[in-house]
Parts: C-alpha cells; structure tokens; sequence
C-alpha cells in the first residue's frame, strides 16, 4: 500500500512512455492528427537518421561538449584539495560554489546572455578597454557559441563537483598522509600518490554521471541559443524536443532518442570495463 503510489508513477510516467517510445520509433505519427493516423514504417526513421546532416551536427556537438566534464572535474578536485586544506570558512566557499548549481538555469541564462552581449555586455566590454578592437560576439557567433554554452555549464556544474570531492577527501585516512609526510613526501607527490588514487571511485562516479548528463544538455541552449546560429549548438536532445514538439514528427524523434538511448548505454559500458584499470576501491 505504502510503494504503491511510487509504482504507479513510475509506471505511468517512465515504463509505459519508454516502451511507447520505443514502438513510436517504428511508426509514422502526428499525434495532432490522433492516433488512427500512425502508420508504421519499420525501419524508415532510421534510414532517414543515417542521411540527417542536423542529426550527425547534434551528435558532433554532443561529443565536443563531453569536454566540460573531465574539464569541470580538474577544477573541481583543484578547488577541493585547496579548500580541504588551506582555507578558514571552509563551508562558506562551499555554499558560494554550489549556488550557481542549484540556481534557476533560466536565471543563469539570463546572466550570461547579459554578460556575452556582443556590444554592450561586460566580457567584451573589458575586452574593448584591453585593446582588442573585435572581440568575438559570442553566442551569436557560430565558432564561439558552443565553446561559451560549455563555459557556462563548466561554472555552473563547479559546485556539485566541489561538494562531491569534498566529502572525498574527507574519507582519505590522515595516517596515509602523516607516513608520506615521515617520508619527506612533497605536496604534488602526496596529490598524485595519494589523494587521486583514493579519489578514484569518486572520479569514476562524476565521469559517468557528467557524461550521461551531458548527453541531456536542453535548458541552456533552449535560453541562450535555440541550437543556433547556423544549428552550431544543436544537440541530440534539443533537435530531439524540437521535431518531436515543434514540428510535430513523433516517429522520427522516437527513433533519435532510442539512439540517443543506444549510445550512453555503450558509452556507459566502455566506461563500466575501464574502470577496472584505474579505479582503486
């Protein structure tokens, strides 16, 4: 009586949309249209997936933005290991990192729209005052809009990544670190013998869960760009939501995220087997 309601939910918002999805994958269906007019195609969706060039541009963009997580994990330790050891107020650094990742990404945006304005916003106006007469425009530009989306999302996911690593550190023995001291061990030494190491099964953790997330990447671009210019920030899940919701194609959109499906499983996977070789429990 007590989980029922929980599997109820489950079911009717997770089990049944994943199994229609996966059916939809092989159908033809405008669900304006009512459901008398799905027609099934078999593998039609697919075939014309392979010949998408807005489809292989999102999973570009999809592979080039995994680079924010090992990017946002080195940050991460790196403040970490300075804040576990160096820092009074310890707790306050941790509240001013984490804030921007329980923050509205809507506000978050909103921000940094406001700091990558081509002419009147901050960053380019520091830029002007350097003496650089062309800074670039941003996330109006098709060459610096996705670098800037990952900025944004390397700041934004600091936070977790800090709180994660923190509690880490915490769980390394001191003795480890009094023994290397008695051994004359330096600083760097004691980090790369020792606190990564130790530190590995939290890696682990945050690079799975990083890249599954970045695969899920929709908000920011929904704010900032729209998958623009020129489709430069489109990304599977957003050119995902924008057939399935805009252009109305259930079908075709099925059948891109049952590969989107498909790929962090495998992805997931590669990464379960070679954790074998680095990871220390």
């Amino acid at each position: 009586m007590f989980v029922g309601p929980m599997i109820t939910g489950v079911l009717v918002l997770v089990l049944i949309p994943v199994v229609a999805s996966l059916l939809l994958s092989f159908a033809d269906w405008n669900f304006v249209a009512g459901i008398d007019q799905m027609k099934f195609i078999g593998l039609d969706n697919f075939r014309l997936l392979g010949d998408d060039p807005v489809f292989w541009k999102s999973i570009a963009n999809n592979l080039i933005f995994i680079v924010t997580v090992p990017l946002t994990m080195l940050i991460s330790l790196m403040l970490a290991v300075i804040i576990h050891k160096s820092v009074y107020g310890k707790d306050l650094f941790k509240i001013v990192y984490f804030m921007p990742y329980i923050s509205s990404i809507v506000a978050i945006g909103i921000v940094w729209q406001v700091l990558f304005h081509p002419s009147h916003g901050p960053v380019n106006q520091t830029l002007m005052s350097l003496g650089v007469s062309a800074p670039p425009k941003w996330l109006a530009d098709v060459h610096y809009a996705l670098p800037s989306l990952m900025a944004i999302m390397t700041w934004a996911g600091i936070g977790f990544n800090l709180i994660i690593y923190t509690a880490g550190l915490q769980s390394i023995p001191k003795e480890l670190y009094e023994a290397a001291d008695m051994d004359g061990a330096s600083r760097w030494l004691k980090l790369v013998r020792i606190t990564v190491p130790l530190l590995s099964p939290t890696s682990f953790f945050l690079l799975v869960t990083g890249i599954i997330g970045s695969f899920k990447v929709f908000n920011v671009i929904s704010v900032l760009t729209q998958g623009g210019p020129a489709r430069s920030t489109s990304v599977i899940v957003y050119y995902l939501y924008e057939t399935a919701f805009v252009n109305m194609n259930i079908g075709y959109a099925s059948a891109m995220s049952l590969v989107l499906f498909v790929s962090v499983l495998l992805i997931t996977l590669v990464q379960w087997y070679g954790q074998k070789k680095w990871v220390n429990y």
